[in-house]
């Protein structure tokens, strides 16, 4: 098969990303090797079969903050993957990055993602003995469930910076090395995730009503602009004028944008996350993905596995699974199937 198409656009990519950028050619491969694409390099392979997976259809309806929004601009797990990725190209490519293996990564990130968010994950983190954290489940998802266990075979670049993106409520720029991707497409993709969403929750719950822009502390309204698209714009300028004045080799910020974003993101979830009309719905979700745990624990009624496991399978890890998957309106469904009485039809 003729890859001289692939190798030409490899060879330009050579020429044209900054020499700290992970080029294609260069990928450390794949836990099992196979035929190159005649076309595609590697990175540009695995965001396609990201794109194409099952999992990452069902992001569409899974919660990102509010619980199984019926509105129809609310943000969800998949427009929430979409906005990182977009942010993350944005700055990748301004760096001359790998704008291929940047969206493999963003698109890829959170396909472990429980049903109701946070709160799914809580709740199986509760039950399941291992543990539970969405990125774990994100790799195992794409090394594992995926194509009835076969998995999509993807490059190391982008196992790694799947299973680093996430941060919690750490430092947003780490100093310790240890925390971030190997990569600086893996690192970009890491705070283009919290650009994405301290801004795009603020602007789901002043939406929602939760909050108005008259709540937003004036000091930084003023830092960061008072529109959603400036507020971005404003993270993302400076991240990219301050890395290439530091060399372009480590992410960086203004230390006043930097506390800005902290600050921001604990006002979130002073005054978004962690309020009664959100927390009551967590609340309720975790009674919901708790019974239909403790249910298919014991019984095989309405059981679905994800993929034919092997004898040597733990019956929590199985369930784990097929709850770790639901979507919201699934998990509901299945739940009023299960535990609701249905009424009887007139004869």
């Amino acid at each position: 098969m003729d890859h001289s198409i692939r190798l030409q656009i490899e060879e330009r990519e050579a020429a044209s990303l900054a020499p700290y950028a992970a080029l294609s050619r260069n990928t450390k491969g794949r836990f099992r090797p196979e035929e190159e694409c005649p076309i595609r390099g590697a990175f540009q392979r695995d965001r396609d079969r990201i794109i194409h997976c099952k999992s990452f259809r069902r992001l569409k309806h899974k919660t990102q903050v509010f619980l199984a929004p019926t509105g129809d601009h609310y943000r969800t797990r998949l427009t929430h993957v979409l906005e990182v990725s977009q942010i993350a190209r944005t700055i990748s490519v301004a760096l001359r990055l790998n704008g291929h293996l940047t969206e493999a990564i963003a698109l890829g990130h959170d396909l472990g993602h429980t049903p109701f968010g946070h709160a799914g994950e809580a709740v199986l983190d509760e039950l399941y003995p291992q543990g539970f954290r969405h990125y774990d489940q994100s790799l195992r998802v794409v090394n594992i469930l995926e194509k009835k266990g076969e998995g999509l075979n993807l490059t190391v670049e982008v196992l790694d910076g799947i299973a680093k993106h996430s941060k919690g409520r750490r430092e947003i720029l780490p100093l310790d090395i240890s925390e971030l991707p190997a990569t600086m497409e893996g690192r970009v993709v890491r705070i283009a995730d919290i650009i994405a969403y301290v801004n795009h929750d603020l602007d789901d719950a002043v939406r929602a009503g939760i909050l108005s822009e008259s709540q937003i502390p004036s000091h930084l309204q003023k830092l960061f602009g008072p529109s959603h698209s400036g507020r971005i714009c404003t993270m993302v300028n400076d991240l990219v004028v301050q890395t290439l004045k530091n060399g372009g080799e480590t992410l960086a910020m203004s230390p006043i944008l930097l506390e800005g974003i902290a600050e921001l993101r604990s006002f979130l979830y002073e005054n978004v996350y962690e309020t009664n009309r959100v927390h009551d719905d967590f609340i309720k979700a975790k009674k919901v993905l708790r019974e239909l745990y403790e249910y298919f624990i014991t019984k095989d009624d309405h059981w679905e596995r994800v993929i034919d496991y092997d004898e040597a399978t733990p019956r929590e890890q199985m369930v784990c699974d097929f709850i770790a998957g639901m979507t919201d309106r699934y998990a509901l469904d299945l739940y009023t199937n299960i535990f609701l009485p249905k009424p009887w039809s007139v004869m």
